[in-house]
């Protein structure tokens, strides 16, 4: 195993105010990592008005990056009561601005599936290491190229509590098979969605159901790609791209996905 090299950027929103005494919750932490000679970004969320040890939830950035987005997505389950590690997968300082880039960047990280779980597996330990986290209750969930990433890390059999997709690619080479994948599975995607036809979603239901797998699909209708994502609007008018925010598919499909935690967080 890789050893990882692990640094302290920064720390937020955790600071005394010396003049009020009032110390903020949220804490927030940017961390590097290594894996062999590849340096890695990585962002920790966790809320201290929660005592003890919580689950922790690994978030698998779109295909632009580790982006904004991806952290405040770790917030919001820092938020809702959990520890939570926006990972990177492309290593530091990639984050793409234009879709050829992303395109170019997804495939480097996707060309070796070997390569592409070292990279989640490495995150995961980071996370269940924290001081904040029960190591033995860990989920994953992923947008877009992310969505893709977590289903196949449920797939490959990685020892996951529960995974969810939120409008991720959901045909794979990989395909699961009956008594090897151990997490339940979530998937949210648009019914507009171009980038996952109907073909795909068919797909998986059936790939699922003849692997045993514990699958709850929502498709929305009329609902593009990157619904989560409140910057995709501007996104589709700067490069002529078929997505969009919706903001109906992105309260429900969080509201299911915290639901779900609970649920599987509990057994």
């Amino acid at each position: 195993m890789n050893p990882i090299k692990t640094t302290a950027l920064a720390t937020t929103l955790g600071l005394s105010l010396a003049s009020t005494g009032v110390l903020a919750e949220m804490q927030t932490e940017t961390i590097e990592y290594t894996i062999g000679d590849t340096t890695f970004t990585g962002y920790l969320a966790w809320d201290d008005k929660h005592e003890g040890q919580r689950p922790g939830v690994l978030v698998v950035h779109e295909w632009w990056g580790h982006n904004e987005f991806a952290r405040d997505q770790a917030e919001k389950l820092a938020e809702a009561g959990y520890t939570a590690l926006a990972l990177d997968m492309y290593g530091s300082g990639k984050v793409a601005g234009h879709p050829d880039t992303a395109q170019k960047f997804m495939q480097e990280a996707t060309r070796d599936m070997d390569q592409m779980k070292a990279r989640f597996l490495k995150a995961r330990e980071l996370l269940q290491n924290h001081e904040s986290v029960d190591g033995e209750r860990i989920a994953a969930q992923g947008y877009c190229f992310g969505g893709a990433v977590v289903l196949n890390m449920a797939r490959l059999g990685v020892d996951l509590d529960g995974v969810v997709s939120f409008h991720g690619a959901l045909g794979s080479p990989i395909k699961a098979r009956a008594g090897e994948v151990k997490a339940p599975v979530q998937v949210y995607t648009g019914g507009a969605d171009q980038m996952v036809p109907s073909d795909q979603v068919a797909g998986l239901v059936k790939e699922m159901q003849d692997a045993e797998v514990d699958l709850t699909l929502v498709s929305f209708p009329g609902v593009r790609h990157s619904f989560t994502n409140p910057g995709a609007d501007r996104i589709a008018e700067e490069f002529n791209m078929p997505i969009g925010y919706d903001e109906e598919a992105a309260t429900r499909s969080w509201e299911g996905t915290m639901a779900f935690y609970q649920r599987i967080f509990a057994q």
